[in-house]
């Protein structure tokens, strides 16, 4: 049984016009999706922290949606990654072309590849939604959404 569902942290609204569009091609889909509905536990060295996913699709991927990217998402995301690594993450970049920074030869694609992200341009896409259940991010998430914050 699927069930449509959609969760919203503000009264419908998303952090980034990227997010909008993504939502709305979701909802145009008729996907099921959580937008901004758990947070996931990492830690800086001496700093407890959780980091919020923009999307988690029914199937357990969370798509993490990107127009800026910058070095502390970047770190951020490796630390979560290595405390996580049942977690299927993946980027949606605003610009998958764009450099990490000024003068740098790695473009945000590059970089996701090279740490083992999947990632796409500017739209979920299609293929992602309909891959088959990633069971152990499924139930990670699962376990997640019943915790409180900062636990």
């Amino acid at each position: 049984m699927t069930r449509r569902y959609r969760v919203h942290t503000k009264a419908d609204a998303h952090r980034s016009g990227l997010e909008d569009l993504n939502a709305d091609f979701l909802d145009q889909n008729g996907i099921p999706y959580a937008y901004e509905d758990f947070r996931i536990p990492f830690q800086q060295p001496a700093k407890k922290r959780t980091y919020t996913p923009d999307f988690a699709l029914a199937n357990g991927i969370i798509i993490e949606t990107k127009g800026e990217f910058s070095s502390a998402d970047r770190q951020k995301h490796l630390l979560v990654k290595e405390l996580h690594p049942e977690l299927e993450i993946r980027f949606v970049f605003s610009n998958s072309r764009q450099k990490l920074y000024a003068g740098s030869k790695t473009t945000y694609a590059m970089w996701a590849e090279k740490h083992g992200f999947k990632w796409a341009n500017r739209l979920i896409p299609m293929t992602w939604i309909k891959e088959p259940l990633f069971e152990q991010s499924f139930n990670k998430i699962i376990e997640l959404r019943r915790l409180k914050p900062h636990e």
